[in-house]
């Protein structure tokens, strides 16, 4: 897909109506466009906007955005951010035009999204044995010859039902072993000779083409920097096996990849001290949640917290919810629970209260559990908290804060809305 039209359907998206299929937009914007409402720059506070509305900061955005973007180049890597955390086409765009090589994804959907907006590289992190999901890729790349896809192998019975499924199709798959990170992980091969069956596997067909290695360290059992580095040294060590085997000859480069958003410092290191092979190296980094950042899980375990010197991410998200109850001194209830708020790793945390245009700090507010649409709170007797009052949640797990809104509101800091995020999941 050529670029103008990757852009004309991303401009597309600013095409779409106003009206009940996305909540806490203002109820008299209904039938506007998406750029027409853009284009009147209304405030989330005072321009009609109804609570709950998830909020995503347009300059913390773009810190997050430029970060990784200088981080990577910095430490010579290759960007392929994880695209699950956020399923809109239009942050994927903005990644690719800070400098990352493609995006990456979890599944057969997620690619179709990504490659109705024009994305010409895709990592897919999962082995792909559905023979319609494969099939539809084979005819994505016989239409596109620009268009680059990866995907794992873990299996030789996975390489058989992918083989089978490809018979007769034009290009080859490129494919990378997933080198599982220890017993108890997730996916992946777990021993090296089993990777070297699995590479023996690919090049009996003549479907598939390996073209390196690859898993995902976040999965690594009792994950420390010791654990998470001597598995990083065995992926490394398995692609300098397979380069001397000769299992890359031909290719124009060797893929190596990893990289969640908790341990991306380990692996710029390893990488970095990868012995030279026979061809040039795609290191390639996969952290994905970087681009919201959180309040919470990902705002304890960034690698930016061990070393500081190379700047710092902020959370771009707040959800803004209504006190609609205060039964007592001691509790009150939001009009925000699980159907809008993230609560698979934390609570939302209670940062701000706004009442009438004034905001201070949420003291002696927090959340204690979530209903379906209600927040229960605990106050404190130095709480101030009245019905009425916007209360500005911080959220933990970006990837499932995006989930649960098709249209998010970029706003400056001042609150002026100045576009709006599609989503797809």
């Amino acid at each position: 897909m050529d670029a103008a039209t990757a852009a004309e359907r991303l401009a597309a998206l600013m095409a779409e109506r106003v009206d009940h299929r996305f909540k806490g937009l203002p109820p008299d914007a209904e039938g506007l466009t998406l750029a027409e409402l853009a284009a009147e720059r209304r405030n989330i506070f005072t321009g009609g906007f109804t609570t709950p509305v998830l909020a995503l900061s347009a300059e913390r955005l773009r810190h997050n955005l430029d970060l990784m973007e200088a981080y990577t180049a910095r430490h010579g890597l290759a960007f392929a951010p994880h695209g699950k955390t956020s399923m809109a086409p239009q942050l994927f765009h903005r990644q690719i035009e800070r400098g990352a090589w493609g995006i990456t994804l979890a599944g057969p959907h997620q690619v179709r999204v990504a490659r109705q907006f024009g994305v010409q590289r895709i990592f897919l992190a999962n082995e792909l044995v559905d023979p319609a999901a494969l099939r539809w890729i084979a005819a994505q790349l016989a239409a596109d010859t620009e268009f680059r896809f990866i995907c794992y192998v873990d299996s030789v019975r996975g390489v058989e039902l992918m083989d089978t499924a490809l018979k007769g199709t034009e290009r080859p798959v490129d494919v990378v072993v997933e080198l599982a990170a220890g017993e108890g992980a997730r996916t992946g091969v777990r021993t090296e000779t089993q990777c070297a069956a699995v590479a023996d596997a690919v090049a009996a067909t003549g479907t598939l083409r390996l073209v390196g290695v690859a898993g995902y360290e976040g999965e690594v059992p009792q994950a420390d920097p010791e654990r998470v580095d001597t598995w990083l040294r065995r992926l490394t060590a398995l692609a300098a096996g397979f380069d001397k085997a000769g299992r890359f000859a031909g290719l124009d480069e060797i893929v190596v990849s990893a990289g969640g958003s908790a341990w991306f410092d380990a692996v710029a290191d390893v990488f970095a001290q990868l012995p030279p092979l026979s061809l040039p190296v795609l290191r390639l980094l996969r952290s994905g949640a970087y681009v919201s950042h959180d309040d919470g899980h990902y705002r304890k375990l960034t690698p930016f917290a061990r070393v500081p010197e190379e700047g710092a991410l902020h959370s771009a998200f707040r959800l803004w919810a209504q006190i609609v109850s205060r039964p007592s001194a001691e509790q009150a209830f939001a009009n925000a629970g699980k159907r809008d708020a993230a609560y698979d790793l934390d609570l939302p945390f209670a940062q701000v209260v706004r009442r009438g245009g004034v905001e201070r700090p949420a003291t002696g507010i927090s959340v204690t559990a979530l209903s379906d649409q209600h927040a229960w709170i605990r106050t404190t007797p130095e709480a101030d908290l009245e019905v009425g009052d916007w209360l500005g949640l911080g959220l933990s797990h970006p990837c499932t804060s995006f989930d649960k809104w098709q249209l998010i509101p970029l706003a400056e800091a001042d609150g002026t809305v100045v576009d709006y995020i599609r989503t797809f999941f």
